[in-house]
């Protein structure tokens, strides 16, 4: 699975401490920006950045983080075909996995700790889809054409 990985200057901290414990999990993420530490950039062209490529590889997924986690879920979700969630509870990450194949995880990092989003970004990687006809119809609701 290609893992992508983003944040503005809001989640920088958080993204990298996060891509050392993933390390943890045999997983090395595409860091798409900010590469340092840049205050004031929007999280917009990070968001936007890693949407397009998630959107390249039905198995990619992405991580996103900004002060909150909803201003990248807003920017990702406007890609079809991505399902970006934003939470801090794990009960909404892997709800999302299972009933709607979310494939971009977006945290605030205003909101958890390291230890939290590793716990998050985790379950968001191990739990997988159930393929259910439900879900897959309501996933395919979701696109409006």
């Amino acid at each position: 699975m290609k893992l992508y990985i983003a944040a503005d200057h809001a989640g920088y901290s958080l993204k990298e401490a996060l891509k050392l414990r993933l390390g943890e999990l045999g997983m090395v993420p595409t860091d798409l920006g900010s590469a340092t530490l840049v205050e004031g950039d929007d999280y917009t062209t990070v968001a936007h950045a890693l949407a397009a490529e998630v959107t390249k590889d039905s198995e990619a997924r992405g991580i996103l983080i900004c002060d909150t986690g909803t201003g990248m879920s807003m920017a990702a979700n406007r890609h079809p075909g991505i399902r970006a969630v934003s939470t801090a509870d794990d009960w909404t990450v892997t709800r999302a996995r299972e009933h709607e194949d979310a494939n971009v995880l977006c945290l605030g990092a205003r909101f958890v700790s390291v230890a939290e989003a590793y716990e998050l970004v985790r379950d968001f990687l191990a739990t997988p889809f159930t393929g259910e006809e439900r879900h897959i119809r309501r996933i395919k609701e979701l696109d409006i054409q």
